[in-house]
This record gives structure tokens, sequence and C-alpha cells, in this order.
């Protein structure tokens, strides 16, 4: 029978998780459930994706910004703070912020923000007024009254929020004084202080080797931040804060910890009920950019903190719209698709090669796969937050 249909992804509904709860059954459970209801067959190589986010509420891995205060105080005593580079999110870095300040016992932070845009695509400012006014991004270092001077207020598009005004008033709030610059080269902290929190996430390891060969004193992430208990929190050994959400006014909810174990309880417990070997992942952030919005997503330290063996690598993959326009150009209908079939099964890897070089570009089988969920369970009202995708590795050459 000719196969119609190819890669599908379902979101699937599960019960409010809540901390304690013990999701490998549930996963299972809902998957099976879901199953019987709208009538699919498991099948070996099929993958079940579960949010970060559930992972981490059934770990109860949450912290208060009295928490976050606590280490940061430890790590920067009587020093001014340097918080640099910070994206543009109240559900991400608002709560953080508070805690940070709560902790700066010197009473003042130096807030440095990146322009026209944060790491993932949030803009303070329209990146054409910066040709406008003559401004060079990678040079030019601004005040807060150069800012105003020159862009006035900006309010993001999605969200009505002046970050600059909102990010500043949430330090103040904790009794904090804030000076806010401009400026996307880390050593301009160093004109303010020599004690820095680099919060960017997918350039922080750059960032704070350039600090630290630039003389900063004290130099750390966060993914510093929380790595173990303060007073009985939530943590991460790896990521700190980064990936952390909102959870109240008072409190984040981290990344997920022991991801690893997590995924291969549930591969086994689908295996012990089913006889199938499914590959399972956690997901956070895709990779997307909004056209409008312009944010590229990817607000978490990685795509995915835990994976089954099966998910690890890169596609292997031909492609076919190359194959159609060059080596089978003359060929049309059932013999076109003979042909191609044909040579995916033999995959010649000389053209391969060529065709790697048309434009087939690499990229991680868990990113591309993280993604695909995290479009698919979206992260409103729809309470999807197990994903599972069938025909994900089955190609053109392959029927019913």
């Amino acid at each position: 029978m000719e196969r119609i249909v190819g890669t599908v992804s379902r979101g699937l509904r599960a019960p409010i998780i809540k901390s304690g709860d013990c999701l490998e059954q549930i996963v299972t459970d809902t998957l099976l459930k879901a199953s019987v209801q709208e009538n699919f067959q498991i099948r070996d190589r099929d993958i079940v994706a579960v949010t970060e986010s559930v992972v981490a509420r059934a770990q109860g891995n949450y912290a208060s910004t009295d928490a976050i205060a606590r280490d940061i105080c430890n790590k920067f005593g009587n020093d001014t703070i340097g918080v640099i580079f910070p994206i543009l999110s109240r559900n991400r870095f608002s709560v953080c912020l508070r805690g940070i300040a709560k902790g700066a016992r010197s009473g003042k932070i130096v807030l440095m923000l990146s322009y026209p845009s944060d790491e993932v695509g949030n803009h303070l400012i329209d990146i054409d007024l910066l040709d406008e006014k003559g401004i060079n991004p990678w040079t030019d270092v601004l005040d807060e009254k150069q800012y105003r001077d020159l862009f006035g207020y900006y309010r993001h598009p999605f969200t009505g929020v002046d970050y600059v005004d909102y990010y500043k008033s949430l330090v103040k709030e904790c009794g904090c004084e804030c000076e806010v610059i401009f400026s996307n080269n880390p050593r301009s902290i160093l004109d303010y202080t020599k004690s820095v929190l680099a919060c960017d996430i997918h350039s922080r390891k750059r960032t704070r080797r350039i600090l630290k060969e630039s003389g900063a004193h004290k130099v750390y992430g966060l993914d510093d931040i929380l790595t173990k208990p303060v007073d009985g929190s939530g943590y991460n050994e790896t990521y700190g804060l980064l990936g952390s959400n909102m959870a109240t006014e008072d409190s984040v909810k981290l990344f997920p910890r022991d991801c690893q174990q997590l995924v291969e309880n549930i591969q086994k417990m689908i295996r012990d009920r089913t006889g199938k070997t499914v590959e399972v992942m956690i997901y956070g952030d895709g990779a997307f950019k909004d056209p409008v919005g312009k944010i590229w997503e990817l607000a978490d330290p990685v795509v995915s903190p835990g994976y089954t063996s099966g998910l690890e690598g890169t596609p292997n993959e031909v492609k076919l719209k190359y194959l159609a326009d060059n080596n089978f150009a003359d060929l049309h209908g059932d013999e076109l698709k003979k042909a191609i079939t044909g040579f995916i099964q033999n995959k010649s890897k000389n053209l391969v090669g060529q065709m790697e070089s048309q434009g087939t570009t690499p990229r991680r089988l868990t990113d591309l796969i993280g993604s695909l969920c995290d479009l698919t369970s979206g992260s409103g009202d729809k309470g999807t937050p197990i994903i599972y995708i069938q025909g994900y590795f089955d190609n053109y050459s392959q029927d019913e």
C-alpha cells in the first residue's frame, strides 16, 4: 500500500503535574491511553518528548528570590555588581533580577544592556534608528540619558513594556540604586565595577573569558548561581539560574535536574508495557524566529537536557529536490519515484557529499525535534506537555 502520511506530531493532554508526581508513570499512561483513543499503534523509533517545565515541577525544583539573594551576597559581598547582557523577558529574567538586587549588599547595580536587541532577538530599539542616528552598536557606549535623547521610549511590540524602565524599577523596588548603560562590549562594564554577573546564555563562556582577561576581579554567570541548594531551595548543578522561568512574583522554577535518568526510565517503562523501543527526550525552547517580534526563542541553555541514545547525532538524509532537479531531471511520475526510492535505499556516498554542498544543513536531531515539539505544545493553555512523534525517521522509500 502506498504511504501518504509522513511525520505526525501529536500533543498529548496530561493531568496537571505537581511536585512529587511520578512523571514516568504519567507519561507512559498518557501515551497508552492516547493510542487507544486515537487508534494509533506505538512503534519502534517513535519519539515521546516531555517539556522541561513539567519535569522541573514534578521535581519541585523551585527557588525564591531570597535564596537567589543569599547566593548573590555570598559571591559578591559588598561589591557594586555589574549585571550585563540579560535577556529582555518578564518571564525569564524579572524574578532573577529581583533576587540579584536583594542580594546586592553594596546597594548598587550597574545594569548593562546590549543593543539594539538582546541575544535572543528582543529589541530595545528599531535597528534602523542606529543608522539614522549614526550610532555604531559595536563601539559606542551610551548612558541612560544619551540613550533616551537618541531613541526616546520604545515599547516591546508584544508585551508593551519599556524594558529599560521596567528593569530599573525592579532594582529600585528592592532598595537598590540602578545605573543603566548600553554596550555590546563586555569590557565596558569594567569602567564601573570589577565585579560582574554575566547573564547572557549562549555567549556566556566568551563573555566571562573576555572579562577575566581584561582585569575583572570577580566574574560569575547565571549558571554559577544556585548550583547547590541554599536554605533548602531548588538548584541545578550544571545550569544554575539559566533556563529558569517565573513561578510567582517572588520565585522561579529552575531548569530540571537528572534528566538522563528520567528519559531512560520512561523508555524502559514503555518497552515493558508495549514491547516497543521508543526514543525519549526532555525539551525546552526550540529555535525559530518570529518575523514580527524578531525573537528567536532559545532562552534555555540547551534545547534538550536529556535524551535517549537513538536521538544522538544529525539526520542521515538526502536532498530530494536536488535529485529531482539534477540526477533524475528527465524522469516523471512512477519512473521518477522508483529512481529516487532506489537511490535512497542505496545511498551513494559520493552524491550525498555533493548534495550537502548544495545546502543540506547538518543540525542535531535533538535541536530539530525539540523545535518541532515546542511549536506543537506552545506555551499557553493547550495542556499538552507531552509530544508524541511518529514517522520522523522514515523516508520517501518506505511504504506501509
